[in-house]
C-alpha cells in the first residue's frame, strides 16, 4: 500500500490577505495558529485538511506544499536522498503538532512529511 497525502499548506508573504482569500473562494473554515498562520478545514466529506499563512523563508516566498505520511521520517528521508532528493528541513516536532519534515525532490518541488504515528486521532 502506498502513502497517503494526509495535509496541504499554502504559505506567502501576506497570511492574512491568503486566509480570507481561501475562506471566500471555497467556504474553508479558518483556525488561528498563531500570529501568521492558521489551520484549514474544508468542511467537506472528503479531502485533508491544511494550513495557510506566512512563509517560514521570510519575504518573498511563497509554495504549496502536500505532506505524506510516513512511518520514520529519518528513514523516509534516507530513501529519498538515495534515490535523488534532498533533506530541506527536519525531522522536526512542532508544538502541539505532528512530527514533520521537508525534502526537494529530483526537479526541486518541495514535499513535506508527517511522521503516522504524531498524527493518528488528531
Amino acid at each position: 500500500m502506498g502513502n497517503p497525502v494526509t495535509h496541504f499548506e499554502i504559505v506567502g508573504s501576506d497570511a492574512k490577505a491568503l486566509q480570507t482569500f481561501y475562506k471566500d473562494a471555497f467556504g474553508w473554515g479558518i483556525v488561528p495558529a498563531g500570529p501568521s498562520y492558521a489551520m484549514v478545514h474544508p468542511q467537506a466529506d472528503l479531502g485533508i485538511n491544511g494550513g495557510v499563512g506566512v512563509a517560514p523563508e521570510g519575504a518573498g516566498a511563497s509554495r504549496v506544499t502536500v505532506y505524506i505520511e510516513v512511518d520514520d521520517l529519518d528513514l523516509a528521508l534516507g530513501k529519498i536522498e538515495r534515490l535523488g532528493g534532498k533533506t530541506v528541513m527536519g525531522p522536526l516536532n512542532v508544538p502541539g503538532g505532528p512530527s514533520i519534515a521537508l525534502f526537494s525532490d529530483p526537479e526541486g518541488h518541495i514535499i513535506g512529511l508527517t511522521k503516522a504515528a504524531s498524527i493518528r486521532g488528531r
